[in-house]
């Protein structure tokens, strides 16, 4: 079974709606692929419309054990004295970008925007998101596993 490295690169986001009434969010981003999670800085008083221009890196196998090669970025904004508040989620699709790096050795969706939505799939903004998939070179099944060269007789 294949594996490789897919690599996010979380550039953006527009149109945020703000959680914060008394001064601007702190936004940042939850990416979760399968049971794997990674977490973006967080974007201090940018508001609405954060930048983070940072990548991350998940293993994955394709074929895997199931069907469900998604993306997802969970947009939270950062409180100090409360729990932080959800802002909206955006769902990306890989499975075909993980199909056509198996097929060509590489893969890559330039970034693109991705729209972001509330848990009622009210739209609440846009967030830009760039996906290389890379699979790992197998090695060749050229072990030494011994013979006739290394036989004792």
């Amino acid at each position: 079974m294949p594996s490789g490295i897919l690599e996010v690169l979380l550039v953006d986001a527009r149109g945020l709606r703000s959680t914060d009434s008394w001064n601007k969010m702190d936004p940042y981003v939850l990416i979760q692929y399968k049971s794997h999670e990674r977490k973006s800085s967080v974007a201090r008083g940018q508001g609405v419309n954060p930048v983070w221009n940072e990548r991350f890196n998940f293993r994955v196998e394709f074929p895997g054990a199931d069907d469900q090669y998604k993306l997802t970025l969970k947009i939270m904004d950062k409180d100090t004295f409360s729990a932080d508040d959800f802002v909206g989620e955006a769902t990306i699709y890989v499975k075909d970008v993980l199909a056509l790096g198996v097929e060509n050795g590489m893969s890559e969706l330039k970034p693109s925007k991705y729209r972001i939505i509330l848990a009622d799939q009210t739209y609440c903004g846009e967030i830009r998101v760039g996906i290389t998939f890379t699979p790992k070179v197998e090695e060749g099944d050229d072990q030494d596993y011994g013979g006739w060269q290394h036989s004792s007789y």
